[in-house]
C-alpha cells in the first residue's frame, strides 16, 4: 500500500476537528516512497492515534497552531512518517513511560492509544518513538515501516503507477 494515502484519509478524516481548534495541518509527503507492506486500517489507527493526540496537545495553547505530518524514505528503503505540532511538548520526566498501558498525561485519557499503536507498529516490523523537537514547543512521533517484500519468482505489478 502506499503510505501516502493513508496519511491522505487521515487528513481529510480529522480536518474538522483540527478546524475546531483553528489548527493548520501540513502534510510533507514523499512521492516517491516506496509501498508498505501493511493493514491499513491498524495503520490509520496508529495515525489517527498520532494525530488526536496532537490535536488535544494544542487545543488550549497560545500561537500557532500546527500540526505536521512527513513522510521519507529512510535506509534500507523503510518509509518514516513523523508527526509534529506546536505543543507544549512531551513530560521529560515521563518520557519512558509514555508507551506504557494505562499510563496517561490527559485528564480522561485511558492510557492505551500510545501502547497499542507502538504494538501495531511493531507487528508490522517497525517502530514507534518519541522525541521532543529542539524548538521550544512540540514532540515527534515517528514510525518506520520495511517496504513490501515480494517474492523472487513474482514479478513486479504496476497499477495507475504505484507498485503493488
Amino acid at each position: 500500500m502506499d503510505i501516502k494515502e493513508v496519511v491522505q484519509e487521515m487528513v481529510v478524516l480529522l480536518r474538522a476537528e483540527a478546524m475546531r481548534y483553528s489548527i493548520l495541518v501540513r502534510t510533507e509527503l514523499e512521492v516517491d516512497a516506496p509501498p508498505v507492506m501493511a493493514d491499513r486500517v491498524q495503520l490509520q489507527q496508529v495515525l489517527m492515534n498520532l494525530m488526536l493526540n496532537s490535536i488535544d496537545a494544542m487545543k488550549d495553547t497560545d500561537g500557532a497552531r500546527e500540526l505536521a505530518i512527513k513522510s521519507q524514505r529512510a535506509e534500507n528503503d523503510h518509509v518514516v512518517v513523523s508527526v509534529s505540532d506546536t505543543g507544549l511538548g512531551l513530560p521529560l520526566q515521563q518520557a519512558d513511560q509514555l508507551f506504557h498501558a494505562f499510563f496517561t498525561t490527559k485528564p480522561h485519557g485511558t492510557g492505551m492509544g500510545l501502547s497499542i499503536s507502538r504494538s501495531i507498529v511493531e507487528s508490522h516490523g517497525g517502530r514507534l518513538w518519541a522525541a521532543n523537537k529542539l524548538s521550544p514547543r512540540g514532540k515527534f512521533f515517528f514510525h518506520s515501516t520495511p517496504p513490501r517484500q515480494r517474492p523472487r519468482n513474482e514479478p513486479a505489478r504496476h497499477f495507475h503507477g504505484i507498485r503493488r
